[in-house]
């Protein structure tokens, strides 16, 4: 056990021994084990948004054992999916990486103006497959916000009284704001904060934008001039707002991008502005084995500098 790693177990010094386990489990394992930084394969996608949109660009994607295959080669922290594929593949790769049952999601065949997700394997799914923690998505903004936070707050209960770890995806979203506002640094450091008030052990949010959502909020940051000009200042503000940086976020991948080169950009930003690490799907999975194998080895290079 590394030094580091001590140091963040020891933010969570109200968590049972099974949860901090489970943390130390994701990570100890991988290529950037014992460094603090963690870098997660999520594969939801198929779910989210539907499988030819997700799959298409690489038909191997549709095998669920194509994603443990690039989690275990990479070597990374560990694989983050729903019910079915996990339960395609935890058996044939058992113990090979550290599981993530994705236990909450939302399909895109409804036009909303406000998302919801559906509750859609249990607490017990996760420990028959072995899983370290289980991930749930909130949408700070939606109308149906307040159900999706009493649906975590006893979701998160279970979980940890059994020992697992709770990731959140915290997604802002909805009709109270804007499409911009979804990304503004404003609101995304808000989803941090709400994500850490409710337990969560490590965060996910996506990457910020300097624009600012809130009138409220843009007074507070112009009068106390936070910095939020460069991606690495936006990350470390959000961190701040995770409790200090006492708390583990990690930052989405997004949609696929043909600028590899830009996607780096960002991953150093992160590192630079004393993020954890990134959660990347689409950016990974649509790609062809060997190229994926190589973005993620850029990737985990930077993160280990």
């Amino acid at each position: 056990m590394t030094e580091r790693v001590r140091e963040i177990l020891s933010w969570y010094k109200s968590e049972n021994p099974g949860v901090l386990t489970n943390l130390a489990r994701m990570l100890n394992h991988g290529r950037l084990a014992g460094t603090g930084r963690m870098v997660i394969l999520p594969v939801d996608q198929g779910w989210e948004h539907g499988p030819a949109r997700s799959f298409a660009p690489n038909p191997d994607g549709y095998d669920p054992h194509y994603h443990f295959k690039i989690a275990i080669e990479a070597g990374l922290n560990a694989y983050a999916a729903p019910l079915g594929f996990l339960e395609a593949g935890a058996a044939d790769f058992a113990g090979e990486v550290p599981l993530i049952l994705k236990a909450n999601n939302h399909d895109s065949l409804a036009d909303e103006a406000d998302s919801w997700q559906a509750l859609t394997a249990s607490i017990d799914d996760a420990l028959r497959l072995g899983c370290v923690g289980v991930g749930l998505t909130i949408y700070p903004g939606s109308a149906l916000r307040q159900q999706m936070y009493e649906n975590l707050r006893e979701y998160t209960l279970q979980a940890k009284s059994v020992g697992l770890a709770v990731i959140v995806w915290s997604y802002p979203r909805g009709s109270s704001l804007s499409k911009k506002g979804e990304t503004a640094i404003d609101v995304a450091g808000y989803a941090a904060q709400i994500a850490a008030q409710m337990g969560a052990n490590i965060i996910k949010v996506k990457l910020p934008s300097d624009y600012i959502e809130q009138d409220a909020a843009r007074k507070v940051y112009e009068k106390e001039k936070i910095a939020i000009g460069t991606m690495a200042e936006r990350v470390k503000h959000i961190t701040q707002c995770a409790f200090g940086g006492k708390r583990i976020v990690i930052f989405s991948g997004g949609a696929k991008s043909d600028d590899d080169q830009a996607v780096f950009n960002d991953i150093q930003a992160i590192r630079d502005g004393g993020g954890f690490g990134s959660i990347i799907g689409r950016n990974t999975f649509q790609r062809k084995r060997n190229d994926a194998l190589k973005f993620l080895d850029h990737i985990i290079k930077i993160y280990g500098n």
